[in-house]
């Protein structure tokens, strides 16, 4: 059965049409509208007509929706920041404008969900899926499948306090959060940390890209940083491994393209995981870009609406 998933994102839209095995039919993105709460609900139902009509299946189509934040599990609202939605029950509005309700995720459960299924999680019974880009955020699977939430949460890692002892033994500052803390996991080592730390060890106004660009043309200093960002980050994996001990972390967003990452991140995982704890297999998301929504069309085929 084809099934359709949208991805919310601070910037776009994105609407996928998938075939029975998953694999991308069509893909249409629009701009996220990010100031009236009535705009981006015509924008949703304008990216859930236009699946319907592409599909031919008008409202018999299965159609799922991802979005970054919490989905109270009891009153449906939405808790999410860069979105005119936060504090509404998006489905109950939605259903009111297009005649059905469509089951709504968080995104990055939406994204370990697809990897666990036929992406690069497959065959393995834990998964975690972790998102390293603006944000840092995480997905739990077990057996394919999704584990129950008590605030229909994703694994909110990135708001994990960093230790102290890195802070301490490279010199850095304790930065804030946009969460309204400080010294989260996230203002390290997201795209945004990445660009901050290399900043602070630099001197000098630097973006992620430039550090790993410079980096792999054999640049000391950005290899430097980057190695930095690896032993850091390596912490936060093994948190990972110390609640959830997963067989698999699959990595996604923008840091996930870093090249040679798995690796990278492995030599460090190694020499801080405690004594002879096995590692998980660490492994890049095969689905990309296309994981949120995937993620959310198999979240609603196998819902009951």
């Amino acid at each position: 059965m084809i099934c359709g998933g949208i991805d919310i994102g601070g910037t776009k839209i994105e609407a996928r049409l998938f075939s029975n095995d998953l694999a991308t039919v069509e893909m249409r993105r629009i701009p996220t509208p990010k100031e009236r709460l009535a705009d981006f609900i015509d924008a949703l139902a304008e990216q859930v007509r236009w699946l319907e009509q592409f599909s031919h299946q008008g409202q018999d189509l299965t159609v799922g929706m991802a979005i970054p934040g919490l989905i109270d599990v009891h009153t449906g609202r939405a808790f999410t920041s860069n979105l005119p939605a936060s504090g509404h029950d998006i489905a109950a509005i939605l259903e009111e404008r297009i005649g059905r309700r469509l089951p709504l995720m968080n995104d990055c459960q939406a994204f370990a969900l697809s990897e666990a299924n036929g992406g690069a999680g497959e065959g393995f019974k834990t998964v975690v899926g972790l998102i390293m880009g603006t944000g840092v955020g995480a997905g739990l699977t077990c057996d394919g499948h999704l584990t129950p939430r008590l605030n229909g949460s994703a694994l909110e890692i990135g708001h994990i306090g960093i230790p102290a002892h890195l802070l301490a033994s490279r010199s850095l500052p304790l930065w804030d959060c946009g969460c309204g803390k400080r010294g989260c996991f996230e203002r390290y080592v997201s795209g945004t940390g990445l660009a901050a730390l290399g900043a602070h060890w630099l001197g000098r106004p630097v973006t992620a890209e430039e550090i790993v660009a410079s980096a792999q043309a054999g640049g000391t200093q950005h290899q430097q940083v980057l190695w930095q960002w690896a032993e850091i980050a390596s912490e936060l994996l093994l948190i990972i491994q110390l609640t959830h001990d997963p067989d698999c972390i699959v990595l996604g967003g923008g840091l996930s393209g870093i090249p040679d990452v798995v690796p990278l991140l492995e030599k460090p995982f190694q020499s801080v995981k405690l004594g002879e704890m096995r590692m998980p297999a660490i492994r890049c998301a095969i689905h990309g870009d296309s994981s949120g929504a995937r993620g959310a069309a198999i979240m609603a085929s196998r819902k009951p609406l």
